[in-house]
């Protein structure tokens, strides 16, 4: 699972295996140790809510989907979800949530457990 956050936006993209385990468990969480520091994040099935929202708590970053498009993303080839989570003072959050697809350009990062990148041009 990758977390990307950036000013007023916070990115979190999951690969074929890690969905899975999402669709079958309800929640999916990953750590980072900074020394004695630790900084979580966690995406998380919901069911009394209408859209993605995200809360921060005891250094953990809950991403939480409602049930509904948690069953639409994990089982279609729905790619990602997003929603601007209004926090007040005329603010909002960009929430992006997204199966990691295989990259187009050459990297050395392992990605044999990501999505074929849709927009790949096959021969």
């Amino acid at each position: 699972m990758k977390l990307r956050i950036k000013g007023n936006s916070i990115r979190m993209r999951l690969t074929r295996s890690e969905i899975d385990y999402f669709r079958n468990t309800g929640s999916i969480e990953e750590k980072t140790e900074f020394g004695n520091s630790l900084l979580s994040y966690a995406l998380i099935k919901v069911a009394d809510i209408k859209h993605l929202s995200a809360t921060f708590k005891e250094n953990k970053i809950f991403l939480n989907l409602p049930e509904s498009l948690a069953e639409q993303w994990t089982e279609t080839e729905l790619t990602g979800i997003e929603h601007a989570l209004d926090i007040g003072k005329g603010k909002k959050l960009f929430l992006l949530l997204e199966k990691d697809f295989k990259c187009m350009d050459q990297v050395a990062e392992d990605q044999h457990d990501n999505y074929e990148n849709p927009l790949r041009i096959k021969k």
